[in-house]
């Protein structure tokens, strides 16, 4: 065992070693550093470690042992003995860190938050509680041994495929795979070598913001959006401008900005698909100020009706759109993939600007392992698969919902994503206590309200792909049941709020 001891400082506040050795091993017991019932080095080992005798070794162990801090066993060797560690009640306090203006931005970006929209909330949930706000693949259902079968072929014989990593723009053989799943499947015409591969979206969107935008220009965002891009936005520098998003989507206006973000095959949140003639007009737009337009289409490969949507990207003949994808929604969360295809002209600032931040692309294996699954035809059959049962999902969701809470929620019906909207139909007030009712039922959902830059009527969001036929329908059922006991006057005081 090494003991990582402070020994030489303790030798200069000290005239003797075994000294200075005795108060160390006590304060590293005290602090808890050695925690009880560990096993200390022999005296042997400890004089070579420190360079003392074995005599000065054995004497500190002797100051220990007299004090009741450590104690021996026949035959086993010197421990730390119960009850001696004394953490203090409440550590000192450092000063506050002097940041930089990116890191003041950077946590003035960060919300206080409602953290029941997150993902990971499942921990934090009551037992037996039905969370219609995780948006993940029910991996139940993934292909365990397809995708388990490209990773042993990723790493190679022995693992020698895993001795060099990939270039920072990322493996070549996922950006071919990648660049031929958007040509069959999304009909854009992309070059592997414009394709850079990112750890998750959101890093190649907080790396493009950097690129693109200089401190105090605005960024054209819709309103409602993901609040991790205002956030991006904000950390950048650049100056988040919410722009309305009605029953089609983003409303095209003469911004006087030179970046927008847009999400016209699914709008985040609420499902609305970009009309041909606005998207025309975002290019227009772009044209005539000379900007970037960043197209996220963060969940569209999950379409269980309708024609498919053509991205802006196809549409883009003055190479001015830079297309984001992400393998985290249709693989698995853990799954931190994300690519961009971009402009020729961003190709050499956006990937000398990675190099910086990874020389080195990171999870070299989950990338050949999901190049190899792309190639063999796994995820094809895996998207067709998961798009029938989130389909069924889906259905059945909007059925129960219409047929049990009509008068609190209409939905905002789409042909595609893991996410529904629903606008609330009562009053603000009565929305609050809802969700409080709903929760005390066992059922939570989504707050729209944090979409929302500016002020908007209380709307929800609901999350069902994780989530199997029998569930969706209890979940439902509680939520009919938390505005019965609303109706009942449970939650209202006596008085009515709606």
């Amino acid at each position: 065992m090494e003991l990582g001891l402070p020994f030489e400082t303790y030798v200069a506040k000290y005239k003797y070693k075994y000294l200075a050795l005795y108060q160390a091993l006590r304060e590293a017991i005290l602090s808890g550093n050695l925690p009880a019932g560990v096993r200390l080095p022999a005296t042997r080992e400890l004089a070579r470690m420190y360079g003392i005798s074995r005599g000065a070794a054995a004497q500190s162990y002797d100051m220990l042992l007299s004090e009741g801090y450590v104690e021996t066993r026949v035959g086993s060797g010197t421990y730390v003995a119960q009850g001696m560690t004394k953490r203090p009640d409440k550590l000192p306090t450092s000063r506050e860190p002097v940041l930089s203006a990116w890191g003041k931005r950077l946590m003035d970006a960060i919300p206080a938050g409602d953290n029941e929209n997150e993902s990971g909330d499942a921990d934090r949930l009551e037992e037996g509680t039905i969370s219609f706000t995780s948006v993940n693949i029910p991996m139940e259902l993934f292909p365990y041994a397809e995708w388990r079968s490209a990773l042993a072929f990723a790493g190679g014989i022995g693992g020698r495929l895993l001795e060099s990593g990939p270039p920072p723009a990322g493996d070549m053989e996922l950006r071919k795979a990648i660049a031929g799943h958007l040509r069959f499947k999304r009909g854009i015409e992309a070059d592997p070598e414009q394709i850079v591969v990112f750890s998750g979206s959101m890093q190649g969107l907080m790396l493009l913001f950097q690129l693109l935008v200089d401190e105090g220009e605005p960024v054209v965002l819709e309103d409602p959006g993901f609040p991790g891009i205002y956030q991006a936005v904000s950390a950048s520098g650049g100056i988040p401008l919410p722009s309305p998003v009605d029953a089609q989507g983003l409303v095209p206006s003469e911004w006087e900005a030179k970046l927008l973000v847009v999400s016209p095959s699914r709008q985040y949140p609420t499902g609305k698909v970009l009309p041909l003639e606005r998207r025309r007009a975002l290019l227009n737009w772009a044209g005539r100020r000379n900007a970037w337009v960043i197209e996220d289409d963060y969940d569209s490969e999950f379409r269980w009706r309708g024609r498919p949507i053509e991205p802006l990207k196809v549409l883009d003949h003055e190479q001015r759109v830079i297309y984001i994808g992400s393998f985290s929604k249709t693989m698995f969360n853990s799954l931190r993939l994300g690519y961009a295809v971009l402009p020729p002209a961003l190709v050499s600032p956006v990937v000398a600007a990675k190099a910086i931040y990874e020389p080195i692309s990171p999870a070299s294996l989950e990338q050949r392992a999901l190049a190899r699954f792309m190639q063999t035809g796994g995820y094809a059959r895996h998207l067709r698969r998961m798009t029938k049962v989130f389909g069924a999902r889906y259905e059945a969701f909007c059925e129960h919902m219409n047929r049990q809470v009509p008068e609190v929620f209409r939905l905002e019906r789409g042909d595609s994503g893991l996410l529904v909207y629903a606008s609330w139909l009562k009053s603000g007030e009565a929305y609050d206590r809802f969700r409080q009712a709903a929760r005390d039922r066992g059922v939570v959902f989504r707050n729209a309200s944090v979409y929302h830059y500016t002020f908007a009527p209380p709307a929800a969001c609901f999350a069902f792909a994780h989530l199997n036929d029998s569930q969706i329908e209890e979940g439902v059922r509680r939520l009919a049941a938390a505005w019965t006991d609303m109706l009942k006057n449970r939650y209202d005081g006596g008085g009515s709020i709606f």
